[in-house]
This record gives C-alpha cells, sequence and structure tokens, in this order.
C-alpha cells in the first residue's frame, strides 16, 4: 500500500534539521511513499529544502501562502522563480484566497493569486490552492487564469453544489484530517466527486485525524503525515471501496496531479 501526502509543513512541525528528517522516515514507514514539502515562507525555503536534501521522496512547492501575503520579502516574484529551478519542486503555492483570517485587504490577496497564477502558466507547472470563505471568488479567477497544468484545491471543505461548479475546471481536490470527522459534512462531496479527481494530504501539522484528536479535556496530538492513512480509510469507506484500491488511486491521481512519471510497484 502506498500514500502520497500532497501537502504537508514540515518546517512547522519541527524546525530541526534530524527531527524533519526523522518525521520523514516515520511516514515513509507508514506507508508514505512521497510528500509534498509546503514552505511556510520564501524566507525560509531554502533552509528546508537543504535539511531535506537527502530525502528523495520530498518534492517541493514554492510561493507566498495569504497567511504571509501582508509580509512578503523584497522582490518576492524573482524569488519564487529562482527558487522553481530547484531540483525536486513540482508545483506554485501555496497559494489563493482567506476571507476569514484576513491577513491583508482583499484586493493584496487578488493581486498576490493573480500573480502567482501567471507564474505557474510561466513556468508550466500546477497551482496549490488554499480557499477559506472565498470559494466564488477562486471560482471566477481560475476560470480565466488557470494554468495548463492545472491546480489542487488543498485542505478541500466545500459543498457538493459549489464542487460540481468547480469540475468544470482541471482541478483536482485533496482531503485533509477534517474528512475523518464523524460529523464531515463532506461526505456528499467525497461520494459524488469522480474518483481521478481525488486527493489526500496530512496539512500537518494542522488537521489531525479524528483518531488522533481526542475530546477535552485531553490536548489535541499535533498531526503528522505518518497519520495519512487515516485520511485514505474515511475516504474509502465513504464510497464503499476497497482500501487498496483506493490507495492505489489516490496515488497514481498523485502522479498525475505533480505530473510524475509512472512508477513501478
Amino acid at each position: 500500500m502506498r500514500l502520497f501526502d500532497t501537502h504537508c509543513h514540515l518546517g512547522l512541525i519541527h524546525s530541526d534539521r534530524i527531527e524533519q528528517l526523522m518525521i520523514v522516515q516515520y511516514a515513509k514507514l507508514a506507508g508514505v511513499k512521497h510528500i509534498v514539502s509546503i514552505c511556510n515562507s520564501l524566507a525560509d525555503f531554502e533552509e528546508l529544502y537543504s535539511n531535506l536534501r537527502s530525502a528523495s521522496n520530498v518534492y517541493h512547492a514554492v510561493g507566498v501562502s495569504p497567511s504571509e501575503s501582508g509580509n512578503r520579502i523584497e522582490g518576492w516574484e524573482s524569488k519564487i522563480q529562482e527558487l522553481l529551478k530547484f531540483n525536486r519542486v513540482v508545483a506554485v503555492g501555496e497559494t489563493g484566497l482567506d476571507y476569514k483570517k484576513m491577513f491583508s485587504p482583499k484586493q493584496t490577496q487578488v493581486d498576490l493569486f493573480m500573480k502567482h497564477l501567471e507564474i505557474a502558466r510561466k513556468a508550466d507547472l500546477p497551482v496549490i490552492i488554499h480557499n477559506r470563505n472565498a470559494g466564488d471568488d477562486i471560482l471566477d479567477i481560475l476560470r480565466n487564469n488557470i494554468p495548463d497544468k492545472g491546480a489542487v484545491l488543498h485542505c478541500y471543505s466545500e459543498n457538493w453544489e459549489f464542487t460540481k461548479k468547480a469540475l468544470d475546471l482541471p482541478v483536482r481536490f485533496s482531503f485533509a484530517g477534517n474528512v475523518t470527522f464523524t460529523d464531515s459534512v463532506l461526505r456528499e462531496t467525497v461520494k459524488k466527486l469522480p474518483a481521478d479527481r481525488i486527493l489526500i494530504e496530512s496539512e500537518a501539522p494542522f488537521m489531525t485525524p479524528e483518531k488522533y484528536s481526542p475530546r477535552p479535556p485531553k490536548p489535541k496530538r499535533r498531526n503528522k503525515p505518518e497519520y495519512l492513512i487515516e485520511n485514505a480509510k474515511a475516504i474509502a469507506a465513504i464510497r464503499e471501496t476497497d482500501l487498496e484500491e483506493m490507495t492505489g488511486i489516490l496515488y497514481q491521481n498523485s502522479l498525475d496531479a505533480f505530473h510524475l512519471p509512472a512508477e513501478e510497484e
């Protein structure tokens, strides 16, 4: 059984190089063959990349997330274009819009998102998209600006009515630990989505699967990519599909999403 974690903030789980490599190794022992590492900011990307240089099963995405939209480094566009040339960088992102926390004004976020889409088109790479309370604006922007290599809507949390509109675009839907919650509103979405559009991610250290999220007064565990199998189990159960078959589909979808070559068993 092989798993592919399409979105993990390794630098937010641990800052120490040895600890980061141990996280990757524990994930590998749990069946997570590949991880896409999402940089927390451009300022720390190169250190994280250097720490994980020996981890050939880790891919990277480069971008300025909405949480950093009001705190961009000078020359960030040129910096992204430079970093996209690094080995094993497979996507631009994360980028997108966050109207819940409003890290910066809407127009600032929209301008930043548009620039990332332009960079992704020129680099011929897919883009990883963050969406909080901004789905309609994101779809409106993507309809005329989505890169040729498509997009991943990460930590997906929208209902089926919204999803049907998104299906008209070359996007895939990546589900985090929220898909495991017993009261999840995602069940209809997961059940009705075409199988080839579904991905899973840890979103570690956030979105811990329900199995590792004890109710108060016990503290919730920080998420790790080694817990990813719980997301796959939830999706297989919702779709009434054999787990082995479902993980095979999810794994191939991940390779396709990031335009990676097919692998032998």
